[in-house]
């Protein structure tokens, strides 16, 4: 009887040791196949998340009971890094924490709020339409001081780091903090020793990042329509020009060149037509662009017209009839290419 005790106890042990080892695989065993990352939305459910899980765990079973046993039944939205061999309970505590892996927000120059919120939908959870309608939020632009034209100006092009599930709203506050954080004293004082706002600098910032895509020849370009602007002179600035056509017939309008009739054009943007800086922004303008227009190249050069022996650079001049001569040479190339429109 005695030995039969033992048996039973032993007996007991072992399948106390097996149903124990058992549960120990399931919560604390190597359960993650391979490193991964999964995006669970904000109203994300428990099936949701499972199922964002197949490719990652062979038992979603288990990790469905590892969560019910530590009573985790909501997962908080967001992006997540999966490393290989986190256990069921590594998971739970990760999805259940909430700590998630920042992503990298990347934008460069995007003609109009509507391109910005297709360009940021792509990379956090909000769609085009919800950042959209916080961009042009009325009570936050007039608390702000912009209007929906000159709030492109706001956004600076750069790489930014957000949760994946930043709502549009915080989103666009958050950019408006690295604008403020933009224009520093040492920026703002720049532009004040230019006798020009931190919007007017954005502004011609604008007009220089249309004029060139050259990055080292923007300082020389913001220097020449300093000149212009200081002496009082129409800035005379084809980009302008290009911005009122696309206006006038719409977005999809290609100009690849701008002739002398477009330059009659009625709109305050047309900078032949008017003396100063056009009412706001045409572009968004990028980083070298606006400290371009801070710290001009200094030089006497009032004109300039496009290179044809440096493709994509420009000759400068300080006189009328040099920059007529280049100007003509460079009409004698453009026709030859065949370019009318």
């Amino acid at each position: 009887m005695k030995n039969k005790i033992i048996y039973i106890a032993i007996a007991l042990i072992l399948i106390l040791g097996v149903v124990g080892y058992s549960f120990y695989q399931k919560i604390f065993a190597p359960a993650v196949i391979k490193k991964g990352t999964v995006y669970i939305p904000s109203n994300g459910s428990m099936n949701d998340l499972t199922k964002l899980i197949t490719d990652f765990v062979e038992k979603t079973d288990d990790f469905n009971w590892v969560a019910e046993k530590k009573k985790f039944t909501k997962p908080k939205g967001g992006k997540y890094t999966l490393k290989k061999g986190m256990s069921m309970n590594d998971l739970v505590n990760l999805f259940r924490s909430g700590n998630q892996t920042p992503v990298k927000v990347t934008f460069n120059n995007q003609d109009s709020l509507e391109k910005l919120a297709g360009r940021i939908a792509q990379q956090i959870e909000a769609d085009s339409t919800t950042l959209l309608k916080a961009f042009k939020d009325s009570d936050f632009l007039k608390k702000n001081n912009f209007t929906e034209v000159s709030a492109l100006g706001m956004y600076i092009p750069n790489q930014y780091e957000f949760y994946w599930n930043t709502s549009a709203e915080k989103f666009r506050n958050k950019m408006l903090s690295y604008y403020n954080k933009f224009w520093n004293a040492s920026r703002i004082e720049k532009a004040k020793q230019h006798g020009l706002t931190k919007e007017q600098v954005i502004t011609l910032a604008s007009i220089v990042q249309k004029e060139t895509a050259q990055i080292v020849e923007r300082p020389k370009v913001a220097g020449l329509y300093l000149n212009r602007y200081k002496n009082n002179w129409p800035l005379e600035a084809d980009p302008t020009v290009i911005y009122a056509l696309k206006q006038k017939h719409g977005q999809d309008f290609i100009v690849k060149r701008v002739l002398f009739k477009d330059l009659e054009i009625k709109s305050p943007y047309n900078t032949y037509k008017n003396v100063g800086l056009p009412p706001t922004l045409i572009a968004m303008p990028d980083i070298s662009a606006i400290d371009a227009v801070l710290s001009p190249e200094k030089h006497d050069y009032f004109f300039m017209c496009a290179s044809i022996e440096k493709i994509g650079f420009h000759d400068f001049a300080k006189t009328l009839s040099q920059h007529n001569r280049n100007a003509a040479k460079y009409q004698r190339w453009i026709n030859n290419q065949g370019i009318k429109r």
